[in-house]
């Protein structure tokens, strides 16, 4: 080891920055590579200057207090803290830069960023092929972008609490987690609020996003040409839309809640060859699944309820199966504005549909008469809103009463063939909607 960055070494530990070591022991370090250690880092410390001065493997335990970034971080350490350790940026550029393999912020408080979009100012960035980075259990608040995964690998965002900007002007507030093209990076037990979107994943790939709460966002997750990962376990309660998922493919989403949001449950644009299982929307919500332009996607055992519209299926979707959702009180079950007939149902299975009054005298749980959600006066209503003084002129009425004695007028839309008596999927109402977002406590 250098003679000059050992005397510093020992200065620092005479300072008290570092804990005591024998003075015959760090002698004999002359001789031989300084071994990695737990250190303890006084709150007058210069934190830049520590950082320099540390080694591969040390960990850096702050005292409670407050200490200035903006920091940047080019060698394998641990920062720990227990949130009462606070670093605060300069307001400008990132907070905490991460420049090497292998680092670990845990536990810290990391506020004030800047606040340019342009140069993705952030509280934490991980820069370009860093690999194997995990950022656990901080408070990371008043910051541009929370923590920006910038072409990393690996890396690993759990248990922090996320707090965005709440004064800009939505379009000019970053996201909780911004991934752009980091492959095999995970954000799991997060609980996020305000700023834009809550996570937002760009040309990437392999990713996992699991077991995050979402709160007075924008998006929760948000999808931009992504493929192949997963979107699970997360709840989305009080925003414009639960999930946006945009451009991507290989994509599966189960297990997801999705409360209160107001624009849209779930959105499925341009989603190609993906799985919507087991996911439940409850509103009021005008949509609660809008499929747009997306193919040969598989819904299967989902739950939507109190929406606007269960379903919109519009602009070129084909090939997408559905069965064993639950349409419940939706004011429209399914909006489809075109001619083609729709098969809603698979291998002799459907779907559940409140408003479904139907007998099954084989007693098979599959109701006797097909289930069409639209009629031919709902194909005049969306094409033409002014319609609605008719609704209940006799004209109207003569035409619906048509359509139910003469099945050949029906317009194309969705038709399930084998329509079920039953919801597929028993909620707890009492524990879907009371969820709280479940952090870690800090080990001390």
């Amino acid at each position: 080891m250098p003679l000059i960055l050992y005397m510093k070494r020992i200065q620092m530990k005479k300072n008290r920055i570092y804990r005591s070591i024998p003075i015959l022991f760090c002698m004999v370090l002359t001789c031989f590579s300084v071994l990695a250690e737990e250190l303890f880092v006084s709150k007058n410390a210069d934190l830049q200057q520590i950082i320099g001065l540390a080694i591969e493997g040390d960990v850096l335990k702050l005292e409670d207090g407050i200490y200035t970034g903006n920091i940047q971080i080019t060698k394998p350490i641990t920062l720990k803290g227990t949130h009462n350790a606070q670093i605060i940026g300069l307001k400008k550029g990132h907070t905490i830069k991460i420049d090497a393999d292998n680092v670990i912020i845990e536990g810290i408080t990391v506020k004030a960023s800047g606040l340019d979009l342009s140069t993705l100012d952030s509280g934490i960035f991980i820069n370009q092929n860093i690999n194997n980075v995990k950022i656990l259990n901080n408070h990371i608040e008043d910051n541009l972008i929370g923590v920006n995964l910038w072409g990393s690998t690996n890396s690993l965002v759990e248990g922090n609490r996320i707090i965005g900007q709440k004064f800009h002007r939505v379009n000019d507030r970053g996201n909780g987690v911004q991934v752009w093209n980091s492959p095999g990076s995970v954000v799991t037990r997060n609980h996020i609020s305000y700023g834009r979107d809550g996570v937002f994943t760009n040309t990437s790939k392999n990713n996992e996003f699991t077991y995050n709460h979402f709160d007075n966002l924008r998006y929760s997750i948000h999808y931009m040409y992504t493929t192949n990962s997963v979107v699970s376990h997360n709840y989305s309660k009080e925003n414009k839309i639960g999930y946006a998922l945009m451009f991507s493919s290989g994509l599966k989403v189960f297990n997801n809640i999705s409360i209160n949001d107001t624009e849209r449950g779930i959105f499925s644009n341009f989603m190609n060859d993906s799985q919507l299982t087991d996911n439940v929307v409850i509103g009021p919500c005008k949509k609660a699944l809008m499929i747009y332009n997306s193919n040969y996607n598989d819904m299967q055992n989902n739950h939507f309820e109190l929406c606007d519209i269960g379903v919109h299926y519009t602009a070129g979707s084909q090939d997408n199966s559905f069965k064993n959702n639950s349409f419940i009180e939706n004011h429209t079950q399914v909006k489809y504005v075109g001619t083609k007939v729709l098969e809603w149902s698979k291998g002799g299975v459907g779907n559940y549909w409140s408003d479904h009054a139907a007998f099954d005298l084989n007693t098979d749980g599959i109701a006797d008469a097909v289930y069409r959600p639209n009629s031919i006066s709902d194909q005049i209503l969306w094409k033409n809103s002014n319609t609605k003084v008719l609704l209940n002129s006799p004209a109207i009425q003569l035409l619906k009463w048509s359509q139910s004695h003469f099945p050949a007028l029906l317009p194309g839309g969705a038709k399930d063939s084998f329509p079920l008596l039953k919801p597929t999927k028993l909620v707890n109402y009492q524990l879907v909607m009371s969820q709280k977002p479940k952090l870690k406590p800090l080990k001390p």
